[in-house]
């Protein structure tokens, strides 16, 4: 059993930088790929970023390349989403999420656990 409890999420300016965190609970975190999604109003829930156990892979959705960074700290039991240059576009609660899967997943049907969301909005 994996809780996680994201933080980090407000209220920023368009190309301003925000960086979320997700601290988990359980003994297994460090075994886990661990998944960032997004939802905005009135739309479905959509990829970000993941990242393996080891860290030795990432991958992210087109949408984000180059101005996300997803990172982990298994000592922490924490995993972290680094955004620069936000867009409104950006606006949407975040969810942090893990599975018991080794590879990289993009869809949310392979992840076990979610967070409860951080909201993040930009705007001017």
């Amino acid at each position: 059993q994996v809780q996680l409890v994201e933080s980090g999420g407000g209220l920023v300016q368009p190309g301003d930088s925000l960086r979320l965190s997700c601290v988990a609970s359980g003994r297994t975190f460090s075994s886990y790929t661990m998944g960032w999604f997004r939802q905005a109003p009135g739309k479905e829930r959509e990829f970000v970023a993941c990242i393996t156990w080891s860290s030795s892979a990432t991958y992210y959705a087109a949408s984000v390349k180059g101005r996300f960074t997803i990172s982990r700290d298994n000592a922490q039991k924490t995993v972290y989403l680094q955004m620069n240059g936000l867009k409104p576009e950006d606006t949407a609660v975040y969810f942090c999420a893990a599975s018991p899967g080794q590879h990289l997943f993009v869809a949310s049907p392979a992840y076990d656990y979610w967070g409860q969301g951080t909201q993040v909005t930009v705007s001017s």
